[in-house]
């Protein structure tokens, strides 16, 4: 059974940072990325990264703020977050996918799915 496990969530300040990570067996074989939810919404997709970290994809929200990345010898994913704004307020969730990807912000490309980890942004 494919286990995918997030950690790095918490309570932080507007401006401030957090690190995302999310591991899971033989990393290398996945299209890695992260999702979101924050209350009351839809959940929305953040970013993905390709197998070996070779091209990386945001959505409009993240760019410029959130880098995504993939360590394949440690197993491990990561979503660094800078300058975070009330709005980052969501559920962080890993996702996984065999590939190939046609539309990077589907839920449905992706196979796999950890169960979450909260990140909350004071003002």
């Amino acid at each position: 059974q494919v286990q995918v496990m997030e950690s790095g969530g918490g309570l932080v300040q507007a401006g401030e940072s957090l690190r995302l990570a999310c591991t899971m067996s033989d990393l290398q074989d996945y299209i890695m990325g992260w999702f979101r939810q924050a209350p009351g919404k839809e959940r929305e997709w953040v970013s993905s990264i390709t197998w070996t970290g070779g091209s990386t994809y945001y959505a409009d929200s993240v760019k410029g703020r959130f880098t995504i990345d993939r360590d394949n010898a440690k197993n491990t994913l990561y979503l660094q977050m800078n300058n975070l704004k009330p709005e980052d307020t969501a559920m962080y969730y890993c996702v996984a996918a065999l590939g190939p990807v046609g539309d990077w912000s589907s839920e449905s490309e992706y196979n796999y799915w950890g169960q979450g980890t909260q990140v909350t942004v004071s003002s």
